[in-house]
């Protein structure tokens, strides 16, 4: 790949064969809810404030902007777990450092586009990753297709609850148009200099997780899919993993390595850029495995899916294995798809 190309995200494979159908993602916010699945549930005493939030039509940065405003602290003293889609309903945590002073009663918040459920305190500040996972209802609206089409749909769905889907860092995670792809290998290059922290975390998290998609995609088209290479570095459940690149030692052997090293080789401004930004090497999954999936047909041309996802993994590359599915046209930049 050039890195011209970078300009344009590639068409990764899928797994299961195309459904020829299509669909409608988030018409209405209610179309996409998310609960967070905590790590554990605050101990009730503590130097922090938690906070059990539904929000509705707002990004999670903003409703902790909003947060720090009530409370009377600086952005930095409200944690959260992971961002969530703004064009959902989600329930997520909050963690607000408040260790002195009277407790403000932030559930009589008022605001149009998020409500505080409850507060609680705990010992200690909600972090990035700080979550077992997600729990999803999608409704899915004008479902079109002939009727092999949706057998085809339902033959997909078995699928995906018995053998998972690929792990794709869905498109979200790239920016408008995979803009921030092309920015990050711009950045590592040299070729253009990033001084804000958050923007150059999220162009190297955009690189990361093409190069990871780039290993899950060339395993996929070697027919690779459900199989287990000599080498592979497993994880807890006994599924082969991926890499997120970084410096130190590759830690997979023979076939797998000389595949992840390939890839590599193709990538290489962005993976030695990412080496000597300082990120380690790390492992991810290549197979997401909802659990309790589940779903039904209220009406002919709408499908109802509930599913959780472990942290990390994209609803929106479950359904990508289903039916083709669009979003009506909104453009928000650096949107995550509820699963950080």
């Amino acid at each position: 790949m050039t890195d011209a190309q970078y300009k344009t995200l590639p068409q990764w494979p899928n797994v299961y064969p195309a459904s020829g159908a299509s669909a409608t993602l988030k018409v209405l916010n209610e179309d996409f809810s998310v609960t967070e699945l905590p790590l554990q549930p605050p101990s009730g005493a503590g130097e922090h404030i938690w906070l059990d939030i539904e929000k509705n039509g707002a990004n999670t940065a903003f409703v902790a902007q909003q947060l720090a405003a009530a409370a009377g602290v600086q952005e930095w003293d409200v944690g959260y777990a992971g961002l969530k889609d703004r064009y959902a309903i989600t329930r997520q945590w909050f963690s607000i450092y408040l260790p002195k002073g009277e407790t403000p009663d932030l559930t009589q918040l008022q605001h149009p586009e998020f409500k505080v459920l409850s507060q609680t305190r705990h010992v200690k500040k909600l972090r990035p990753g700080d979550l077992q996972g997600n729990r999803f209802r999608i409704v899915l609206r004008g479902v079109t297709g002939d009727p092999d089409a949706i057998a085809a749909i339902e033959a997909n769905l078995k699928a995906v609850a018995s053998q998972g889907a690929p792990n794709y860092f869905g498109a979200q995670r790239f920016g408008h148009d995979g803009g921030n792809v092309e920015q990050g290998r711009a950045m590592l290059a040299r070729e253009i200099r990033v001084r804000h922290p958050k923007k150059k975390g999220i162009y190297l998290s955009a690189v990361r997780s093409f190069v990871f998609n780039e290993v899950l995609a060339l395993r996929i088209q070697q027919g690779l899919w459900g199989k287990t290479l000599p080498g592979d570095v497993m994880d807890e459940a006994g599924r082969p993993t991926g890499p997120l690149w970084g410096r130190g030692r590759v830690i997979t052997t023979e076939q797998a390595q000389a595949l992840e090293m390939g890839v590599a080789e193709r990538h290489a401004i962005l993976c030695d850029g990412m080496e000597h930004a300082g990120l380690d090497q790390a492992r991810r999954s290549l197979v997401a495995s909802p659990v309790d999936m589940s779903w039904e047909w209220p009406q002919a041309d709408q499908l109802v899916l509930s599913f959780s996802l472990p942290a990390g993994n994209y609803a929106t590359s479950v359904l990508n294995e289903i039916l083709r599915t669009t979003e009506p046209d909104r453009h928000t930049e650096n949107e995550s798809a509820a699963v950080e």
